[in-house]
């Protein structure tokens, strides 16, 4: 197995810039995923790592190849679709060994290397089967076998999970965790799916626009994002964001009952707009307030996400527990530790620390 590395990345269609000098390094061995706003990139850049994408600039390399114009074929990798892209006609068995048919490989290795791979899948029992007689969770699992038969230096998946329903999404997450775990290749992963990101990745790589805002392990970003739109992409549900301004060395919160809050951050001059963020794990319920009114309350079981509008009207959610007590068109307040409380620049956005 080998790495990836991607230096000042450049792609244009005609006059449109969409990809902006990306600067990558994927170690060998780790799970990096692409994630981001639909529009912002990731399964372009995935498209070009493959080879179905002309790089307009910049250098690619894998395992210290330089790979930036080379043929897909030659590039050492091998790709998981959302479609899955099955042959209809061909069996499991014949689906999964039909790449190395084509390029000449024994029959004694083919089927050698498709008994692993379907032994890795738990794909034993469905060899003879057509796609169309499986679920879609086995159809992926198919796809993920071709490519794992193919031995590639990296495995590119690109959405592979967004055509299952919730349940299945949830078994081939941990599916392709453990296949990670177990076969220890380098794997790069594009999903619009935060929580997909969060639970898989080694590395998660957070675009916007063609641009990569910020680059870390899952609970890095998570803890300590760099801007306002990492710390509201990453984590479900999403920060809360409120603007204030800066008061007598504190920051004053309409959004948030008016509060004046202390923080240990270093604080720009008075009289500058800021925005708040705090996560909703983080708000506390106050029943004896007036801050806020209960909007609407989504029961999940053990917590309940509550939506309340402010006296302002800005809007929070925050997550509640079975006693809390939270009436529908109540009044309530809310509190929250100065610790949990992140600063951002009112127009740049970036964090204050």
């Amino acid at each position: 197995m080998s790495g990836l590395k991607l230096e000042n990345v450049i792609k244009r269609y005609g006059d449109v810039q969409v990809i902006h000098g990306v600067d990558l390094e994927v170690e060998d061995g780790e799970f990096c995923v692409f994630v981001g706003p639909s529009g912002c990139g990731k399964s372009t850049l995935l498209r070009m790592v493959a080879g179905l994408e002309e790089t307009t600039e910049g250098k690619m390399s894998i395992g210290g190849r330089d790979v930036t114009h080379a043929d897909p074929a030659d590039r050492g990798v091998a790709m998981v679709f959302q479609t899955y892209a099955l042959y209809p006609h061909m069996t499991v068995e014949e689906n999964m060994g039909f790449g190395l048919k084509m390029t000449g490989h024994p029959k004694e290795e083919i089927n050698r290397k498709v008994a692993e791979a379907s032994k890795i899948l738990k794909l034993d029992e469905y060899l003879k089967r057509k796609p169309k007689a499986l679920s879609g969770g086995q159809r992926q699992r198919v796809a993920i076998g071709r490519a794992i038969v193919r031995g590639p230096e990296v495995f590119l998946f690109d959405e592979p999970l967004s055509n299952l329903d919730a349940e299945l999404r949830v078994e081939m997450r941990v599916e392709i965790a453990r296949l990670h775990k177990e076969i220890g290749a380098t794997m790069v992963y594009v999903t619009h799916d935060q929580v997909e990101a969060m639970t898989l990745a080694d590395k998660i790589v957070v675009l916007r626009l063609g641009v990569i805002e910020q680059v870390g392990a899952p609970l890095d970003l998570y803890k300590d994002p760099d801007n306002k739109f990492v710390a509201g992409f990453i984590g479900s549900p999403a920060m809360n964001f409120v603007d204030g301004t800066v008061e007598d060395g504190k920051v004053r919160l309409p959004g948030m009952g008016n509060t004046l809050v202390g923080t240990d951050v270093n604080l720009p001059a008075n009289g500058t707009k800021i925005i708040a963020g705090v996560r909703p794990q983080h708000i506390k319920v106050e029943p004896d307030g007036d801050s806020h009114t209960v909007d609407i309350t989504e029961a999940l079981g053990g917590v309940s996400y509550v939506y309340l509008n402010a006296d302002n009207g800005d809007r929070l959610v925050i997550e509640a527990h079975e006693d809390d007590p939270m009436p529908k068109g109540g009044k309530v307040g809310i509190s929250f530790a100065e610790k949990d409380m992140m600063v951002f620049d009112g127009t740049s956005e970036l964090r204050i620390r």
